[in-house]
């Protein structure tokens, strides 16, 4: 059994000491978000405890997906490299950037050259490395025989806005490692952080041209797909060549109790292979109560589609 764990939107706090010229731009309406809002919404002291319940489950890997930081300031970056040491290695974390990362031009590439080895393939895979600290996505990672393919919605967008790209480079790719995990018989697991689905949420932080993905999906299916950015606890499914698809979302990382969104939550999968196809047993983990700490919620036997069989 293979044991992987869903978590994201972390969103690390306190925001660090801040120069004003660093807000002459969207940061600006963050910084006050930030202050209005999230500096209460979001706690470490919940982040801490499930981050904590994570490594008392002892999973084989946790899916990361995305919204580390808040507005992308460098000591933001910075401080996210040391958080994500303290989750897992990087051949035991797998990270995709979120809007928050690059939020304002430039920082996807500082982010990404700060936590670059939770976003690479494997080099036994023989994908091409980039030059230098060129951005390049998706990742492929495989763990015994589950395939984990990681894509970046990221782009830095205009004020009141979070929307979210895949360019046709990604989802060509994304296709072609679909493919070859499909002959390997592998459970392939894609991760994001906007949600690939369209009512999934509103027009200002939809995934732009979101039916290419789905289209991607159709003709090549997959067995699970993981996002973030609504901070919401999700069910819904794309349709494969071989049925249904799971896509499941997974509250804020750090979110508190009281608030309009669910409390800080985390997803664990059990996946194994059951007869000609796959177990996938969701279960969910973390806050009802602040008395009671992290604790199971609800688990959840998800719909697989059919297993792909090695040509």
């Amino acid at each position: 059994m293979f044991k992987l764990v869903h978590i994201s939107d972390p969103h690390l706090g306190p925001l660090p000491n801040v120069q004003p010229v660093q807000l002459f731009s969207k940061r600006l309406l963050g910084y006050i978000n930030w202050q209005r809002n999230r500096a209460h919404a979001m706690t470490n002291s919940y982040l801490n405890a499930l981050i904590s319940d994570i490594h008392a489950h002892e999973p084989d890997h946790i899916a990361l997906c995305g919204d580390l930081v808040n507005i992308a300031l460098p000591k933001e970056v910075a401080g996210a490299k040391d958080w994500l040491a303290t989750v897992g290695s990087p051949k035991k974390v797998s990270l995709t950037p979120g809007n928050h990362d690059a939020y304002v031009p430039g920082a996807l590439k500082q982010a990404y050259s700060a936590w670059r080895p939770y976003m690479q393939s494997d080099p036994e895979l023989g994908i091409t490395p980039p030059l230098g600290n060129a951005l390049h996505f998706p990742f492929v990672r495989r763990r015994d025989n589950i395939t984990i393919i990681g894509l970046s919605s990221a782009k830095a967008t205009g004020p009141f806005m979070a929307t979210g790209h895949i360019d046709h480079n990604q989802l060509r790719e994304l296709a072609d490692q679909l493919e070859h995990a499909k002959r390997r018989g592998d459970f392939r697991v894609v991760m994001l952080h906007h949600p690939p689905v369209r009512s999934a949420t509103s027009w200002y932080k939809r995934l732009v041209g979101s039916s290419r993905f789905r289209n991607v999906i159709a003709k090549c299916g997959a067995e699970l797909i993981l996002h973030g950015h609504t901070h919401r606890a999700t069910r819904m499914e794309i349709n494969g060549p071989d049925g249904a698809v799971p896509v499941i979302c997974v509250p804020s990382a750090s979110n508190g109790l009281g608030g309009h969104k669910p409390p800080a939550r985390y997803n664990l999968f059990s996946i194994e292979r059951d007869g000609d196809g796959w177990s996938c047993i969701m279960e969910e983990r973390g806050f009802v109560t602040a008395m009671k700490g992290v604790q199971h919620i609800a688990q959840h036997d998800l719909t697989i589609p059919g297993l792909r069989q090695a040509a």
